[in-house]
């Protein structure tokens, strides 16, 4: 494949369309596998789609296993700290938020979704989480402190918006330094794009979800 939809899925689901199901002279139809070889290759004709297509499967699928792993090990680590488990729930609400950010960017600059691009999103889970965690900090400390609820999720979504953006702004800067690298501009654009959606959204989702959820559980005199 070659031109603007270079990616392997393309051609390989035009030819698949000609040949799915397709009946053979010898009888019978032409088998298919995807992810894996035949069982018993003697058993009649069948097609195997390999190449860079499994190259791309392999890929995605070892990624998308350590970007799970890395979420339970996150949501461990926040149990830890808060010795809560509905909390680091709530911390992490926004981590779904950065594919709004990351899918549109990919799509407005042309660009496809890489390998980098997934790696840009598993970096982008612990930015995220950490914003939540200074917005969630920030609200206890307020509330320990004598502070009413409802005015420290105010008060922590003011005072902590600042340094929150400031430190996306740095490392969006930083990453329009690899825009133009064509194997890591994907990573560029996750971070870029996540990052600017996924902070705007967090300022206004977890003051939002933690008020809600915690509302009838955290008095001035207990706030963990």
């Amino acid at each position: 494949m070659g031109g603007k939809l270079d990616s392997p899925l393309y051609g390989m689901f035009d030819i698949r369309a000609k040949v799915n199901g397709m009946r053979l002279e010898q009888g019978g139809t032409l088998g298919e596998y995807f992810i894996k070889q035949p069982k018993d290759p003697y058993a009649g004709y069948a097609l195997k789609w390999d190449g860079e297509w499994q190259v791309t499967y392999e890929t995605f699928r070892d990624m998308g296993l350590a970007y799970a792993v890395g979420l339970v090990l996150i949501y461990l680590l926040v149990v830890a700290q808060f010795k809560s488990y509905l909390v680091p729930l709530i911390i992490m609400a926004p981590i779904p938020l950065t594919i709004i950010g990351v899918m549109p960017g990919h799509a407005l600059l042309g660009s496809q979704f890489t390998a980098t691009s997934m790696i840009g999103m598993i970096a982008l889970a612990g930015i995220i989480v950490r914003n939540s965690i200074l917005l969630v900090d920030f609200i206890n400390e307020q509330v320990a402190g004598g502070m009413d609820f409802a005015e420290a999720v105010l008060q922590a979504g003011i005072i902590r918006a600042k340094p929150i953006a400031l430190t996306g702004l740095a490392a969006m800067i930083g990453a329009i330094f690899i825009l133009d690298d064509p194997i890591f501009n994907g990573l560029a654009i996750s971070l870029i794009f996540g990052i600017f959606v996924s902070t705007l959204l967090t300022l206004v989702v977890i003051p939002v979800l933690y008020y809600a959820a915690m509302k009838n559980r955290i008095s001035p005199s207990r706030a963990d």
